[in-house]
């Protein structure tokens, strides 16, 4: 397969892929270059637009494809009704005092003007009106000013402000403008038709600054006269943002005009490869470019392309054979090794600039941060790369609505040169088999490939130390310590006189200390001049049948994989090529293996145990941690052990996570419960979930501060006897007794979700999900539903 030395330069290359156990099959024929979907995923943007799409840094787990933050929380106000019901008050309570004003009710109204003005203006006595001209207008403009001081009071008491903020400028443009317009038609009929005094005390004003012979001219009151009318459009001006709104119609107006086309603008944009650009690799730019526009690329080829240049960076060889390619084969250049360049389908949303799989979105529940509520719910590397441990009941919707998602994601992002996934489970439920590369279907005699024992390793103590794991790591009472060293005792042995580990039948005869087997063994031995490893064997005879000797556990155990149904598998020697989990070392490859949970339970359960073993120490053992390596099993049940607890702790530093999920924490041993939920930095609660469940839950996520309210209604006693007449009145009315509220704001400390509602308030389809990323950040407990 042409790599373009993408791969090669890890010192692997296209003959490292794992072979199927039997014969090998036709060399498939060479990837053809044919034109991809432009959309990334389905029902989806161009991958023009989808390069273009912002994706904001923000907190860890939201889906920051085209994420826009939600507005600021407003703080808890006044209710619509009233707020209407105080305009309406406000306004009859200013046409009220309007009225006893203008009809002389309002005792000593003209004393402050008098005050102020000339006395012989003015008739006697307090109640006198004016004498003269000069008085007349006096009281006119200060008609005016006490009419515009009510206005300003009624509205601030009718808290006109809010109202209009709410439901006027909330609604936006063009409403807005169409309102105001509304209001300033409204308020110069009021004001021509002198119903508002503001015409003639503004005549009045300018009269006594300019003099009365100033209106002589016609031009000067036609002047004026329109003074007044754009001095009562303007406050509506300003707040209909008219301005605004004309810009805003001839800016589209303009766009609606079709221009000359611009020329390219200084700063590229994402879909013209800047960074390519940028390192004087302009050719190969301008290839992409033109294979993106034309739709010739999608999303795996730009994530495959940007990650291979990225990894290239420092190396010009590299970038040399990467931009021949690019300019050889377009998008097609640098290829995964299976050849493909995309999933035939998806089945959720991806976004793998940014290696995010969306899984739901946040519900508006108290529980969730305002700023979170209706974000998408989205995992990626840089989460799972500290393990995600999942809990709830069959049919929660743990395999449907999270592991699938997540093994597609993975597949995708391996396809792009990203990450290698190993998924284990049951036949079919993890994905087609056309989405992965190596499918091992233990128990299927139709499977072309096997599966490793030992992990691929040549050393005993390693292969020794994984087994047992696998075999009894979940027994309590056994320390698998000692049963590393009994298979240690005949493994290395075994592999000294054949060259290589024994199957699982010669296997079971050792541990089961057949005398045959053991004699046929050490003669073999002492032909060969293998003296310590006669001496392992030697010890081995020696401790067979002792006090706590593990070898009867062990022979039980891996009777359970010496069964006719898994025959052809579990072969060693020359002629069996077995896949190893060693080949997700350096390729991204994409594993999936089915186990025969139904017809053979117990060994299904080992053979997990098995995997996981296989793959900490694996992952722990990489010199090379680029690739992000991930292992999702869709059923962990009586799968981890102390040791594999310790593994799953390390995989953080080593670029390589785990999702493990469970019907309920006790499918783990009790010892281990605080264990596993302290090394994993992902947890998910189902809907369905136990209260014994919720409870460990709920000590995971310990407690915040919050502020809480309590309200006590306490009785009132009135001494006044016409005080006490009216809460008798009221109470005959309402049938209540007269109270009054004391509000105590305190705040205390609360678990986070308590046991009961993780329990009994987690929705069908739902999940309460917590995350962290490999560097420590992250997010609260999180109620999301799940759309995945």
């Amino acid at each position: 397969m042409d790599t373009e030395g993408t791969y090669d330069a890890r010192g692997t290359g296209a003959e490292r892929v794992p072979r199927p156990a039997g014969p090998p099959p036709a060399a498939p024929p060479p990837p053809t270059y044919a034109p991809q979907p432009r959309r990334p995923a389905a029902d989806g943007p161009g991958v023009e637009e989808w390069l273009r799409t912002p994706r904001p840094v923000r907190e860890p787990g939201v889906w920051r494809y085209g994420h826009v933050p939600r507005p600021p929380e407003k703080p808890e106000g006044v209710s619509d009704r009233s707020l209407l019901v105080g305009v309406l008050i406000s306004v009859l309570s200013g046409l009220l005092l309007w009225s006893l004003w203008r009809n002389g009710y309002i005792p000593y109204r003209l004393v402050p003007l008098k005050l102020f003005t000339p006395g012989d203006w003015w008739y006697a006595g307090t109640f006198g009106g004016p004498r003269t001209i000069e008085g007349a207008d006096a009281l006119t403009v200060y008609e005016a000013v006490l009419f515009g001081l009510l206005v300003y009071g009624c509205g601030r008491l009718g808290n006109w402000s809010e109202i209009f903020r709410r439901h006027v400028a909330g609604r936006g443009q063009p409403f807005l403008g169409l309102a105001t317009a509304a209001g300033g038609a409204l308020a110069e009929l009021l004001v021509w038709k002198d119903a508002v005094p503001l015409v003639r005390p503004v005549l009045i004003l300018v009269a006594s600054v300019a003099g009365g012979e100033i209106y002589q001219s016609q031009t000067v009151v036609n002047v004026i006269y329109a003074l007044i009318a754009l001095g009562v459009l303007w406050p509506f001006a300003r707040l209909g943002r008219w301005r605004e709104l004309a810009a805003a119609r001839r800016g589209r107006a303009a766009a609606a005009v079709p221009d000359a086309p611009a020329g390219p603008p200084d700063a590229p944009t994402p879909e013209q490869w800047p960074e390519l650009r940028e390192a004087g690799m302009r050719d190969a730019a301008e290839a992409l470019t033109a294979e993106v526009r034309t739709g010739r690329m999608n999303d795996v080829d730009v994530a495959r392309l940007r990650h291979a240049w990225s990894v290239g960076r420092g190396r010009p060889e590299r970038l040399a054979a990467l931009t021949e390619a690019v300019l050889r084969t377009g998008g097609a250049a640098a290829l995964h090794p299976s050849g493909a360049r995309d999933l035939a389908r998806r089945t959720v949303r991806h976004d793998l600039l940014t290696g995010q799989v969306r899984i739901g979105s946040c519900t508006d529940d108290p529980h969730n941060p305002y700023a979170r509520r209706g974000s998408g719910v989205a995992l990626e590397p840089a989460l799972l790369g500290t393990s995600l441990l999942a809990v709830g009941p069959p049919g929660a919707g743990k395999s449907a609505r999270l592991v699938r998602p997540v093994v597609e994601s993975l597949a995708l992002q391996a396809l792009a040169g990203r990450a290698a996934v190993l998924a284990v489970g049951a036949g079919g439920e993890l994905g087609p088999d056309d989405a992965f590369d190596v499918v091992v279907r233990i128990g299927d005699p139709a499977s072309v490939h096997d599966f490793d024992l030992y992990g691929g390793t040549t050393d005993p103590d390693e292969a020794a130390g994984v087994l047992a794991e696998g075999l009894v790591g979940d027994v309590t009472h056994l320390d698998s310590r000692r049963a590393a060293t009994v298979l240690a005792q005949l493994l290395g042995p075994y592999r000294a006189v054949h060259g290589h580990f024994p199957g699982v039948p010669a296997l079971r005869e050792l541990l089961d200390g057949d005398t045959a087997a053991i004699d046929a063994l050490r003669e073999a031995l002492g032909a060969g001049g293998h003296q310590s490893m006669l001496r392992e064997l030697e010890a081995r005879t020696r401790q067979k049948g002792g006090a706590g000797d593990p070898g009867p556990v062990l022979a039980d155990r891996i009777a359970l994989l010496d069964r006719p149904a898994f025959a052809p598998f579990f072969a060693t020697g020359d002629q069996a090529r077995p896949f190893s989990l060693r080949s997700l070392e350096h390729l991204p490859l994409r594993v999936r293996i089915d186990l025969p949970e139904r017809a053979h339970a117990e060994a299904s359960r080992l053979l997990t145990r098995l995997v996981l073993a296989q793959f900490t120490a694996v992952t722990a053992a990489r010199t090379d941690r680029s690739l992000f390596v991930c292992l999702v099993l869709d059923d962990a049940t009586h799968t981890v052990t102390a040791e594999t607890v310790r593994g799953i702790r390390r995989l953080r530093s080593v670029n390589a996570g785990a999702l493990l999920t469970l019907r309920t924490v006790d499918d783990v041993p009790e010892g281990l419960h605080t264990a596993l939920l302290g090394a994993v930095g992902c947890c998910m609660a189902f809907s369905g979930v136990t209260t014994w469940d919720g409870k460990r839950f709920a000590e995971v996520w310990g407690k915040e501060w919050v502020e809480t309210r309590e309200v006590a209604q306490h009785a009132v006693f009135a001494d006044q006897p016409f005080t006490r007449a009216l809460h008798g009145l009221r109470k005959l009315v309402t049938g209540k007794a007269v109270t009054r509220d004391a509000v105590t704001v305190r705040r205390v400390e609360r678990e986070r979700w308590s046991a009961s509602e993780l329990a009994y308030q987690v929705p069908p389809g739902h999940a309460v999900l917590s995350v962290t990323t490999v560097e420590g950040e992250h997010a609260p407990p999180l109620l999301v539903t799940l759309d995945g």
